[in-house]
């Protein structure tokens, strides 16, 4: 499993995501605004905000905290202003890890990112030292509980998904991001509602990590899940489940 889902599967596990809800809530706004003062503020138009807005209803956002972040990225809040900048280096055990962020503080952000990654071991790297690892693909979660799994494959292979990866926990749907948007109505309109959607940089190789290296990551993502200028990260770190039980 990649490490993004990877830290998106432990994150559940830990229960993280109730208790950073009021963070969360502060990035999808930044994020929102952003989509809509780039290219406007209608969902249907700006395929941007469609997927952030999906984002958004995923974490429960209410559809007026939506509406206030849309009409603050149209109307161009003075001193408000986000730029998009993206860092690449190494973490424990020889990571890979992409990270996106919007930042009104370049200076400020490169060196909260580089703290992060030298505190848990890791390191800033030069623009391109791992992105060619990771392509963008569009996931699609579901839970298995009450399911027709064999339904729900044949369903996704017929919508043109690039590949389905079953687990005891999750069944997940692999789409390209060009076909994600597609594919994910052609699911819900037969009726399987993805339990977490996304678009997201998925690792071609990934590293396993056990011991102090996996200890590391977990605590290197966390830190960079707290940075307010971070929206998203990926890794190509694998932790076993055995591993983390012992971290539970």
């Amino acid at each position: 499993m990649s490490g993004h889902s990877k830290w998106s599967t432990i994150k559940r596990k830990k229960g993280a995501a109730d208790a950073k809800r009021g963070k969360i809530f502060t990035k999808l706004i930044r994020e929102i605004a952003t989509a809509a003062r780039l290219r406007g503020g209608e969902p249907e138009s700006n395929p941007r905000l469609r997927l952030v807005i999906d984002k958004a209803k995923q974490a429960n956002m209410p559809k007026d905290n939506i509406l206030r972040a849309i009409q603050k990225g149209l109307g161009g809040v003075e001193g408000e202003s986000y730029e998009e900048a993206v860092y690449e280096g190494y973490g424990p055990g020889g990571t890979a890890i992409l990270i996106e962020t919007l930042t009104d503080n370049k200076n400020r952000t490169v060196s909260d990112v580089r703290h992060a990654l030298t505190k848990s071991g890791g390191n800033l790297g030069s623009t391109g030292c791992v992105s060619y690892l990771f392509d963008k693909k569009g996931l699609l979660l579901f839970e298995p509980s009450g399911l027709d799994a064999d339904a729900l494959m044949e369903a996704a292979l017929e919508a043109g998904a690039d590949d389905i990866v079953e687990s005891n926990e999750s069944i997940e749907v692999v789409t390209s991001a060009a076909a994600y948007s597609e594919i994910k109505e052609s699911l819900e309109k037969a009726g399987f509602a993805p339990s977490n959607a996304e678009i997201s940089m998925e690792p071609s190789t990934t590293v396993a990590l056990s011991g102090q290296d996996a200890e590391a990551m977990l605590r290197l993502a966390d830190s960079l899940e707290d940075l307010d200028d971070v929206q998203n990260f990926y890794a190509n770190f694998d932790i076993s489940d055995e591993e983390m039980a012992r971290f539970a």
